[in-house]
Parts: structure tokens; sequence; C-alpha cells
């Protein structure tokens, strides 16, 4: 009897052990789905920029600006873009944390052209729920913009705090 018992219960933690390893290929599994779907997604975009950089007549499609933006400046624009939304999908993946992202932001907004890209494109954020990430990760941009017009150095490296890692 004691030695069923013994059996019973080391079947038990071996179930449970396969359950546990099981729940973690299935959140693996789901990572991996979720990450390919960035990618296909991201490639999808960047093929989309890249036809409209290449076509005037394609580029018109998504010439959404409140003014006037010459064809060379909506290819200017359209680059602006495609940089942004790379560093987005790094993070998104996995590949940058926010901090990291927070530089790379700091970097493309030293940039004139990206920061009227991003002042141009001020009224697509403002549809965006403020909980989002995206939403927040604009905040950060602005922000990142707003200090280094207000600072009083050179050294644009230094402007702006990264942000804090979950824990």
């Amino acid at each position: 009897m004691a030695r069923q018992s013994l059996w019973k219960g080391r079947l038990a933690a071996a179930r449970s052990r396969f359950a546990s390893a099981s729940d973690s290929v299935a959140v693996a599994g789901s990572r991996h789905r979720r990450r390919a779907a960035l990618t296909e997604q991201h490639r999808l975009h960047f093929d989309l920029l890249c036809k409209a950089m290449d076509d005037p007549a394609l580029a018109a499609v998504l010439n959404t600006y409140e003014s006037d933006v010459t064809p060379e400046k909506q290819r200017q624009y359209l680059f602006a873009n495609a940089l942004y939304v790379n560093a987005l999908y790094f993070h998104r993946i996995g590949a940058l944390t926010r901090r990291e992202l927070h530089g790379h932001f700091r970097i493309m907004c030293q940039n004139r052209i990206f920061q009227e890209y991003w002042s141009a494109t001020r009224h697509h954020r403002e549809s965006l729920p403020d909980a989002s990430e995206e939403a927040e990760l604009g905040q950060m941009m602005d922000d990142l913009i707003q200090e280094q017009a207000d600072s009083d150095t050179d050294e644009w490296w230094v402007v702006g705090e990264p942000p804090d890692e979950p824990s």
C-alpha cells in the first residue's frame, strides 16, 4: 500500500512537471508566433514605404499631412517613418529595452528633418489611446524633442532622463 502511494505521488509530481513544461512550451510558442507576425508586418510596412519612396504617385496616398509637402520632403518623411518604425519593431521583439530605445530616439530627434516629420505627423498620434504603448513611446519622443529644444547644452546625449526598466 505504501509502495502504491509512493508511485501515485511520483506520478502526480511527474504530471505536474509535464504540465509545467507544456505550459512553458506553449508560452514560448506564443511568443515565437507573435514575433514572427511582427516581423512579417514590419517587412510589409517597409516594402510599402520603399514603393512609396520610389514612386511619387504612391507617396501621394500616404500624404496625410496638414500642409503641402514637396515630393522630396515626402520621401524624407517616409524614410523618417521607416527609421522610427524600425526602432519600435526592435523594441517590440525585445531586441531593445525601453532605455535603449530612448537612446535611439535621442539620436533620431537630433535631425531637423526628423523633427519636421514628427511635428507634421503629430495629429496621427492624437488618435492613439493614451494608455497604448505606441502613445507612451510617442510621448517619450515628444519629451525628448522638447527637452533638447529647451536645453542650454550642446551635449545632446545627456539631455532627457532615460526611463526606468520594469523590474
